[in-house]
């Protein structure tokens, strides 16, 4: 049997027994924990990431270019936290600042991180 299709087929049985034993419920429960997994999962991976290689680094830096730099970070965090509240309706302009505070803080850590790094130039 092609694995394409013995993969749609077990989808359609999960779908079939999801169906028949009315459990959806137990599907936008599980679903809200998945989306909290996810959020600590990426949470811990930037924490290891910053821990091991960019703590030392940072430290170097001016007070402003730190303030800003972890400011962005912060703001980062909070605009996730925001984004996958459970409940909240994720449409139209709700996304679009998302995306847009998204890009412009993590533009202003690139920029923190290249000024710092240039050594002058």
């Amino acid at each position: 049997m092609n694995s394409t299709l013995r993969g749609f087929l077990i989808v359609l049985a999960i779908a079939i027994v999801v169906f028949v034993l009315n459990l959806e419920g137990a599907i936008v429960s599980l679903a809200l924990l998945v989306q909290l997994v996810f959020f600590i999962a990426i949470a811990v991976v930037l924490y290891m990431f910053w821990r091991d290689r960019m703590r030392h680094e940072i430290d170097t830096w001016s007070n402003r270019s730190r303030r800003v730099f972890y400011g962005s970070a912060l703001l980062i965090i909070v605009d996730f936290a925001a984004y996958f509240w459970p409940g909240r309706s994720t449409a139209g302009l709700d996304v679009f600042a998302f995306i847009v505070v998204l890009i412009l803080a993590g533009y202003a850590m690139w920029r923190i991180w290249r000024s710092e790094r240039s050594y002058g130039y």
